[in-house]
């Protein structure tokens, strides 16, 4: 299950992100998203955990939490806008 992370601290890392989450269960991946032209955080990001149990789980503790002085948001990530969907 993919999980979108929001209002993180700018100062966080992807590894702080990924140990938060790994109390939890298995982290298939961790993403922070960064901004190309300063190379910062954006605030947010995407943690998949392959066992939708645990994903639950981390977010359902997780929500509404202070992470680095900030109150995070976890939820499960929806496909973009048109994802999936044929081209042309």
């Amino acid at each position: 299950m993919k999980l979108l992370i929001r209002d993180l601290a700018r100062s966080i890392t992807e590894e702080e992100i990924r140990e938060m989450f790994e109390g939890y269960g298995l982290v298939q991946s961790c993403t922070l998203v960064m901004d190309q032209k300063t190379g910062t955080s954006k605030g947010f990001g995407f943690v998949e955990m392959p066992r939708p149990g645990e994903a639950k789980a981390a977010m359902k503790n997780l929500n509404g939490t202070i992470v680095a002085g900030q109150r995070i948001r976890v939820k499960k990530a929806e496909p973009a806008p048109g994802q999936g969907e044929p081209r042309g």
